[in-house]
């Protein structure tokens, strides 16, 4: 059974609080159908390359097919998992390394299908959603990011 169907936007300005990620577990403290919760926190990488340093991702979307493709995923995940709810929320413009960019929360009433869907569910976000990255490095430098 499909609950929190609705989906009205995935998409968060900057880096993902602290405070929006505790909130959101919180709010689960008093469900009571929930035994298992699987969360994921993709966080901006200070990777060097070429001798420069990535010091941020500028993230851009194509939203309403971003949010379009994100409503069936959610949809097929229902389906094949026993999911109680999930979240997910995704940067958008820029977000500097060490600041989180992606917050995927799953639950479900046993930890095998919150964890197994909560890491499928990343790796399909990341194949399937137009979404961008481009890196911006400490030498006035960036690049496109490819998704791996």
């Amino acid at each position: 059974m499909m609950k929190e169907k609705k989906v009205s936007t995935i998409f968060v300005d900057g880096a993902i609080p602290a405070q929006k990620i505790a909130d959101d577990i919180q709010k689960h403290a008093g469900k009571r159908d929930i035994g298992a919760h699987s969360i994921f926190l993709g966080q901006v990488r200070a990777d060097e390359k070429e001798g420069a340093l990535v010091t941020a991702i500028a993230y851009t979307a194509y939203e309403a097919m971003a949010l379009e493709k994100m409503m069936e995923i959610r949809e097929v995940f229902f389906t094949k998992y026993d999911l109680t709810c999930m979240h997910v929320y995704h940067s958008l413009g820029t977000v500097a390394a060490g600041e989180i960019c992606l917050f995927v929360f799953v639950s479900s009433k046993h930890r095998k299908a919150a964890m197994e869907a909560c890491e499928e569910l990343v790796e399909v976000i990341k194949k399937e959603l137009p979404i961008w990255g481009k890196e911006i490095f400490n030498k006035q430098v960036s690049t496109w990011k490819e998704n791996k």
